[in-house]
Formats: structure tokens, C-alpha cells, sequence
């Protein structure tokens, strides 16, 4: 799923030639940044960090590129000349309207860009050059020299990229990429990649080695708009030195990435996109505003809460941490930036959420995207949501600058987290995070990349916090160290337990719910009469447990068969129109229950996916359940089942175990002879009260 859908595609066509392009509409007196895709290696999604984040400000136009994704693919070199790009490029302009451009590019494309400028300087107010290629590169000289084999740069070559297009395509991803942790990157730059072919992009080399020195500096010195080079010390493609000359010859401004490689766009997005902002914004201020700036001495303390909405456990928790804040200090501002489904929760019990959380890209809607049936991998999932995390991030670095929080409380929000650690400098508030899983674990069917995958993750996160240690001014883990797996976090790294509890404060759990109260008082008030047997079934705040529901509800008949007179309560959840399940007649189907932790105390038994706040609910009140983890999921397979198993709480069914027979025989089970717990666990009863304490020492006294 992307963060932010085109409003309009379209395409242009010469010499029957078809190129693709995409307009983001921002606001009506915004002007236009132009991105120009790069070599025909990758395609426009190339810009999937920056569009999200501009288009707010901006109307953003992405051109393709001859040779990928949404363009032709000739195979004749004289179609991929500079020429026939750069006018490529003014008929998009003209198709959308559009008579002058801040035009950005990234390595070819950054090339296009200065020549765009240089040869139609009335259709340009400046350009934004990301490593640009100009002048061309030696290695390319060698391209139809035969070879018994390939190593190395040698791989640029006609004869290896039709026999093994793939092998170069890694490789030179590995040369774009020399950043640490670029792991997801790579990934999606071989992936557009492999969205074309070998002989395709052979056609493409000629023009690529046709650039000469004093052609660049021609092109350099012809540019007349304001220019910003933005180039990594370490490139391995296109050297430093090369956007130092650029910058130069174009009188224009150099930012140096120390450290970045080829593609700062992709590894760098925050950096690059602050810096293509304040470079459109200069040269095309922003209309008047009007603001308001209220004196230090007159602010009240404020806080900014922004919970994952991924599991509406998370929220919950949340709210019953800020009730305790609040009653220590009445004078406390709680702001709530949000998203649905959290947001139904805030709207239930009155509380504020900022504007801004209008602006946030859903992640609920990207895990039901690539949700399967009972299957969610967790980790994958929120590996591909890193646009959506980019564009996130962005709002919320926009809400603290002008905010004037005295804390930022930040409850598994994975991009503040990450984005703040790769950007210290935006910190702006005592930063608190919140979780209660430590650790990213490969399924046993990962095999060898998923495992490496996660240890990559793990050991970024554990150098982020070795480098920055008072980045996070309070880390809390929700529970005790005992609830922490001791598995490694990686080859070479501590075990989740050892890392965590040496960074970690520990508030014990937070319960949702309170206290449990008279049991019979509350059926009653539900309409369950005392004699009557009731099955709960529930599977959280995203619309990924849809199959559960059903699978479950088809068990009702025989279920009625062992338990006469057994009621089925099906909550399909915020984000599941109750309509839409398909269930036997006399299972009781109910939308959104604000209060779902009533009525799983009231109820005589409860199937549940394996979420951590409602199993744990229901352990805590003394409740015989069955949960269900969603396969793959790390937390629910691995993370979960631990805390369970310690609690004596809960029998697990798998999916693909959980027929109509299995679960109503499991079911029928618990509600003849109960499995221990028999009475409420004790977990500690003032879990939000120690999270309360712990966060508000670092409000100011």
C-alpha cells in the first residue's frame, strides 16, 4: 500500500514512444517540484519517501524514465539520448499545466535535471542535483568487451547483463547501497530493477558514456537558477568530487553527506527531504500565515502521546497511563497524535487528538493489505511499510517543532523512534518509548535471509541506542524482565532479556480494565442471564481477524450440540463491518464494543487472536480462552505464548488446527473442566501508576 495515492496518471507519447507520469496535488497556490526518475535500473517509485511529505506542502509531479516501469521499453539507444529525456520531461510540464518547476533528480536523473535548466532555463526556478552523473563514468568504457568471467565492475557488460541480469542487478545495488542497514532499500532497488531487462538497459549505455568533462562543465556553467548539489562522501557510483566541480561551475550550494553513499533519497529519506523543503521554499516562500506564540511563563506543561494503531491494546494502555498523569497534575495538556482505530477510542472517552493526526497515512490499512488469511507476517509487514513510516514521521516531526511539548511519549510507534534516531538533531522534547516487545525474531521458515534480516534489525536498533543513549530519556517496557524471551537478538548480540533489561525500565503490566468488580452484576447489566453459558469471541482493532470470526462462528452448530444453549458473541472490531461476516444463524454479531474487556469478564469463555493485551486481560481476570496466533506473526507466535506460558494461562490452537470440530471441542472443554487459572492472576495492580511515575520525572517540576 502506498502512503499517498496519485491524483492523477497519466502518459505522453513521441516517436510512439510512451512515458509515464504521476501528479500529487498540494495546495492551489503551491508551486511544482518535478522528480526525475534515474537510469532505467529503477522507475518512479524511486521517490516513494519524498512525494508523501512534499505533496503536503507542494503539487509534486514524478516523470518516469524511459526503459521501466510506466514507459516504453525501445530497444533502440538512439530513444535514450539526454535529448529525448529532457524533452520528455517539458511534454509532462506542458500535459499538466505547469510553466516553471523546481526540478529534482537523483544520479541520471540529477544530470537531466541540470540540463533541463541549462538548455530551457524560462521552464526551471532551480534544481535540486541528488549525486548527479555528469560527467559520465570510465567504467562504462569496457561494456562489449567478452570475458571467461565477470568480477567486480566488470560486470557492466552487455554479455553478462543477457546472460545474468540478476548477478549485475545485485551487484550494482551493492555499489548503490554501501550504507549500513540498507537492507530494505536494496531490496526495493532490485525489485524495480528486475521490472526491466538486460538488453533493454543496454540499449541505455551509449548516452550514459557520452558525457565528457567539459560537457558537464558547459552544462554547469549554462545553468542560471539557484542550484543545490546534495552529494554522499562515500559514493561508490558517482564520486564526491564530481557534485563538488557541479556545484561550483552552477555558482549553486553543495550539502555533503558524510558517511552516505549513491541513493540518500532511499537511506537518508528525512535528510533529503527537509533539504529539497527549505530549497523550494526559498525560492517560493509560502504565503502569509498567521500564527500565535505563547510566552514560556505562560504554558501549561504539555504532553504529545502517539500510540501504534496496530492493536488497539497499545491506546488502551496509553489512556490509562495519561488518567494517572492527569491526576498528579491537573494542569497537564494531553495531546493524542492518532490514526484510526485509535482514534474511535479518544472520540469514546473525550480526549484530544491534534489536528495534524488528519494527515497520518494508515497503517491498519497496510497490514489488512498484506494480511492473508489468519497469516500476518509481522516483521515483512512492517518492513514494506516504510513509506508510510517516512511520511509519519514527518507529521510528527512538523507537530513537535510547533507544538512546545514538554514530552513526547511514543508507544511502539517503530518511525519516531527509528527517524529520531537517524536525526537527532529534530529531537525537541524529552522523548519517553513505550513497548512491551523487545527484539524482531525470524519464523522457522524465514530460513537463513529472514533470520539475517531481523539480527540486521536488531543490531541497528542496538547501535542507535549505544550511539545516542539519552535519545530515548526513558525507555519503559511494559512488564517485568521475566516476560522477556532469552533468545539472541542476533549473531554476536545479547539475548532479548540481557539487552533489554541493561536499557529498560520496568513498569510491570498495564492493565486495560481495572478492577474486575461483581462478575454477576455485570452480566446482568449485559443481558446474560446467570444459568447461561457465553462464548467471547474477539480478534482485536484491525480487520485482519475476519477469518477467526468465521472459522469460529461455523463451530456454533456443533458447539449448541455440547454446550445446549451456548450464546456466541462475535465483536468483529472497529475496522470489520459486522454485516459483511458470514456466520451460521444465532451467533450474535456486534460492531465496535469500546469496553471489550466487560464483556470478556463477563463471558464464561473467550476466543481471541493472540494479541498480548487481551489475552493477558483475560488471564488477569481468571477467564479460560483459547487464542489463536496469527501465523507468522513474531510477537503472537513467539513473544506472546512466553508471557502465557509463565502465567499458567490460556490454551493455544493453531489456524491450521482450528477446524469447526477442533474448536468446539477445545471450547466445550474449558467450559466443562476449566484449565488453570481457576482464579484472577495476580500481575500487579498499579502497572499504569508505575508508567505514570516513571514518565512524569522527566516533566519539568
Amino acid at each position: 500500500m502506498r502512503a499517498r495515492e496519485p491524483d492523477t496518471v497519466g502518459a505522453i507519447a513521441r516517436d510512439g514512444v510512451r512515458v509515464g507520469y504521476e501528479v500529487f496535488e498540494g495546495p492551489t497556490d503551491a508551486p511544482t517540484i518535478v522528480l526525475l526518475t534515474s537510469w532505467a535500473i529503477v522507475h518512479m517509485r524511486q521517490w516513494k519517501h519524498q512525494v508523501p511529505f512534499l505533496a503536503r506542502e507542494f503539487r509534486v509531479v514524478t516523470v518516469e524514465g524511459r526503459g521501466n516501469g510506466a514507459a516504453d521499453r525501445p530497444l533502440d539507444p538512439a530513444a535514450y539520448t539526454d535529448v529525448e529525456a529532457v524533452q520528455d520531461a517539458l511534454d509532462v510540464l506542458d500535459a499538466v499545466g505547469v510553466a516553471r518547476a523546481v526540478v529534482v533528480g537523483l544520479s541520471l536523473g540529477g544530470r537531466r535535471a541540470l540540463q533541463l535548466a541549462a538548455w530551457h532555463p524560462e521552464r526551471v526556478l532551480g534544481v535540486v542535483a541528488i549525486a548527479p552523473t555528469l560527467p559520465s563514468l570510465a567504467v562504462m568504457w569496457d561494456f562489449d568487451v567478452h570475458r571467461d568471467r565477470y568480477e567486480g565492475w566488470e560486470k557492466f557488460n552487455r554479455e553478462h547483463w543477457e546472460t545474468d541480469y540478476r548477478d549485475f542487478v545485485e551487484f550494482f545495488a551493492a555499489q548503490v547501497l554501501t550504507d549500513p542497514h540498507a537492507t530494505k532499500a536494496t531490496e526495493d532497488f532490485v525489485s524495480w530493477a528486475l521490472d526491466t531487462d538486460g538488453p533493454t538497459l543496454a540499449a541505455t549505455v551509449a548516452v550514459l558514456a557520452g558525457t565528457t568533462t567539459d560537457d558537464a562543465e558547459a552544462v554547469g556553467r549554462a545553468v542560471r537558477c539557484p542550484v543545490l548539489v546534495v552529494h554522499g562522501d562515500a559514493d561508490a557510483v558517482v564520486p564526491w568530487e564530481f557534485g563538488a566541480a557541479l556545484a561550483q561551475w552552477t555558482r549553486g550550494t553543495l550539502l555533503t553527506l558524510p558517511g552516505a553513499g549513491h541513493a540518500p533519497p532511499l537511506r537518508d529519506p528525512v535528510r533529503v527531504n527537509l533539504a529539497v523543503r527549505d530549497f523550494a521554499r526559498a525560492l517560493a516562500p509560502p504565503p502569509p500565515r498567521q500564527t500565535t506564540w505563547t510566552p514560556a511563563r505562560a504554558r501549561r506543561p504539555r504532553v504529545l502521546v502517539v500510540s501504534s494503531p496496530i492493536g488497539l491494546g497499545h491506546a488502551r494502555r496509553d489512556v490509562a497511563i495519561a488518567r494517572e498523569l492527569a491526576a498528579d497534575r491537573p494542569e497537564l495538556e494531553i495531546d493524542w497524535l492518532a490514526q484510526h482505530p485509535v482514534t474511535a477510542l479518544l472520540d469514546q472517552y473525550g480526549l484530544r487528538r491534534h489536528p495534524a493526526s488528519a494527515l497520518l497515512a494508515s497503517e491498519c490499512a497496510h497490514i489488512e493489505d498484506v494480511a492473508g488469511e489468519h497469516d500476518l507476517h509481522a516483521f515483512r509487514a512492517i518492513r514494506a511499510m516504510d513509506e508510510i513510516l517516512v511520511a509519519n514521521f514527518h507529521v510528527f516531526a512538523d507537530v513537535v517543532e510547533q507544538g512546545h511539548y514538554d514530552l513526547v511519549v511514543a508507544d511502539e510507534s517503530w518511525e519516531i523512534d527509528h527517524f529520531l534516531h537517524e536525526n537527532p538533531e529534530l529531537k525537541r522534547a524529552p522523548f519517553a518509548w513505550l513497548t512491551d516487545v523487545v527484539g524482531w525474531l525470524p519464523m522457522p521458515d524465514g530460513g537463513a535471509v529472514e533470520a539475517a534480516l531481523t539480527a540486521d534489525q536488531n543490531a541497528e536498533m542496538a547501535e542507535h541506542v549505544a550511539r545516542y543513549p539519552r535519545l530515548r530519556d526513558r525507555s519503559v517496557f511494559v512488564g517485568e524482565p521475566g516476560d522477556l524471551v532469552t533468545d539472541p537478538l542476533g549473531p554476536g548480540l545479547p539475548s532479548v532479556r540481557e539487552w533489554t533489561c541493561a536499557h529498560f525500565a520496568f513498569s510491570g503490566w498495564v492493565s486495560t480494565t481495572g478492577p474486575v468488580g461483581d462478575r454477576e452484576e455485570l452480566r446482568a447489566e449485559l443481558g446474560w442471564t446467570p444459568d447461561e453459558r457465553v462464548c467471547v469471541v474477539a480478534v482485536g482493532g484491525s480487520g485482519v481477524g475476519r477469518a477467526l470470526l468465521e472459522r469460529v462462528a461455523a463451530a456454533y452448530p456443533l458447539l449448541r450440540e455440547q454446550v445446549p444453549g451456548l450464546r456466541l458473541v462475535a465483536v468483529a472490531g472497529p475496522r470489520i463491518d459486522p454485516a459483511s461476516l458470514r456466520v451460521p444463524a444465532g451467533v450474535e454479531v456486534r460492531g465496535h464494543v469500546p469496553d471489550l474487556e466487560r464483556e470478556l469478564t463477563a463471558g464464561d469463555v473467550a476466543v481471541v487472536q493472540g494479541g498480548l493485551t487481551t489475552t493477558m486481560e483475560l488471564a488477569i481476570a481468571g477467564r479460560p480462552f483459547v487464542y489463536v496466533p496469527l501465523e507468522h506473526h513474531f510477537e503472537q507466535q513467539i513473544h506472546v505464548p512466553h508471557r502465557l506460558a509463565r502465567l499458567g494461562a490460556g490454551v493455544r490452537l493453531d489456524y491450521a488446527d482450528a477446524t469447526p470440530e477442533t474448536v468446539a471441542a477445545t471450547v466445550a472443554a474449558l467450559l466443562t473442566r476449566p484449565v488453570r487459572p481457576v482464579r484472577p492472576i495476580t500481575v500487579g495492580p498499579d502497572g499504569a501508576r508505575r508508567a505514570a511515575d516513571l514518565l512524569g520525572e522527566l516533566l519539568p517540576s
